[in-house]
């Protein structure tokens, strides 16, 4: 591994690209210090504090609402359009054209996504500016429509400036920018953690902390190993005749990877399983007693770690499913195979052949999704068998970093490889 590393450091384009990426992210960790003018961030650290449903979101986005900073959303307004024009690509004949233009059209869908990126962040800093400042004690003060209006201003420029900052570390193939973003965010959340939990030491909490480590190495041997396992299809292709010429006759296989959907079921799962409680937080303090006795109960009822627990275990396992036959068309693949003079041993070309790959997605489908499930939440089952709330093993951040670092291995390997074939 050290030998690797050093060649990977001798490389003069190969460290150039990625001292670069190391200084955008630590440009991204600056912003999220960079409070909105006149907050009051001892008001508002107290209430997240006190906020389970807002502290989870804190933590996620690596501290930048705590500070109610210029990026407090994050890329979340970025990734919301890009599942959006995934969506109406299945939909909207004139998208889905684009998804085959290659290149051409993921640049224009590209840029589709930003225009829409930025109404998006604009709703939604309007709701999390509602949201915050619906705390016992005011955190922006003489919030007239003039400064709501700049402070949204700000803060959706905030959103497209970390978008610009992700396309740029994109650029030089050390890792999805995006995904490097939402990584930093939550490994910066790490050193907080962890001083928390030392400061609070115990002697008694040492078979807390050994069990911690034991899960949370388990986990992350489980997400490589479910991450990177696939199942390989036979495909064997016909001999053809052209001319005088012979093609086709070759073998290959087709993978069928266990965790096609990635974390976007958990993000869908996420979204529905916090809309709800964070639409009752508007009307806690309502002037109707029935509508702030509904919000209230709506509270406590998504704040039941049972409940919270099954629904968003439910969620997570029906979203696998639905994302993965969203991406995956094994109609399409049968017509490729078939056009193609290929066919999977033992299964005729065409419609049997749309039907095995559908039968094998949904029993690959079902450990994937069992998986996410788990990992989802992960923090409630460790918390509930340790009855420590002083650490936390998040599973899906777990599972973002783990499939980032991944990401970034094999792109900088990539790199090295080519590197490697100049000089031949």
């Amino acid at each position: 591994m050290w030998e690797k590393i050093e060649k990977i450091w001798g490389i003069k384009e190969i460290r150039n690209n990625i001292l670069f990426v190391i200084a955008m992210l630590v440009i991204f960790r600056l912003a999220s210090h960079v409070p909105v003018p006149g907050v009051n961030v001892a008001n508002l650290r107290d209430y997240l504090a006190g906020n389970q449903i807002l502290g989870l979101l804190n933590v996620f986005s690596g501290g930048t609402m705590s500070n109610f900073s210029v990026i407090m959303l994050g890329v979340a307004p970025y990734i919301t359009a890009s599942i959006i024009f995934q969506l109406l690509a299945m939909i909207v004949p004139s998208f889905e054209e684009l998804t085959k233009e290659g290149e051409s059209g993921q640049q224009k869908l590209n840029m589709y996504t930003r225009y829409l990126t930025v109404p998006l962040a604009f709703l939604q800093s309007y709701g999390m500016i509602r949201l915050l400042n619906n705390s016992p004690r005011p955190i922006l003060a003489d919030l007239t429509t003039f400064r709501m209006i700049t402070v949204m201003l700000t803060i959706t420029a905030g959103t497209m400036f970390l978008v610009w900052l992700g396309e740029l570390i994109s650029e030089k193939k050390v890792g999805n920018g995006i995904s490097l973003l939402i990584f930093a965010g939550i490994v910066a959340s790490l050193p907080s953690t962890l001083r928390t939990a030392f400061v609070n030491y115990t002697d008694a909490d040492l078979y807390t902390f050994v069990m911690f480590a034991l899960v949370a190495v388990l986990t992350v041997v489980g997400i490589v190993f479910i991450n990177e396992g696939q199942r390989n299809i036979p495909v064997n292709y016909a001999k053809q005749m052209r001319g005088s010429h012979v093609y086709g006759g070759s073998s290959s296989h087709l993978p069928i990877r266990v965790n096609m959907a990635g974390v976007i079921p958990i993000i869908f799962a996420v979204s529905l399983v916090l809309f709800p409680p964070m639409v009752a937080q508007f009307f806690v303090n309502a002037r109707s007693a029935w509508l702030a006795s509904l919000a209230t109960k709506t509270i406590t009822f998504f704040n039941d770690q049972t409940y919270y627990g099954i629904m968003y275990f439910v969620l997570v396992f029906f979203f696998t499913y639905f994302y993965t036959a969203v991406i995956f068309h094994p109609q399409k693949i049968a017509e490729n195979l078939q056009r193609q003079g290929g066919f999977i041993p033992g299964i005729r070309p065409g419609k049997e052949t749309e039907k095995y790959l559908q039968s094998v997605v949904n029993r690959i489908n079902l450990v994937g999704a069992l998986f996410l499930g788990v990992i989802a939440i992960l923090p409630l089952l460790v918390q509930g068998a340790s009855g420590s709330a002083s650490l936390k093993i998040g599973g899906t951040s777990m599972l973002i970093v783990v499939a980032v670092a991944i990401e970034i291995y094999k792109q900088v390997e990539s790199q090295l490889t080519m590197y490697e074939y100049d000089r031949i």
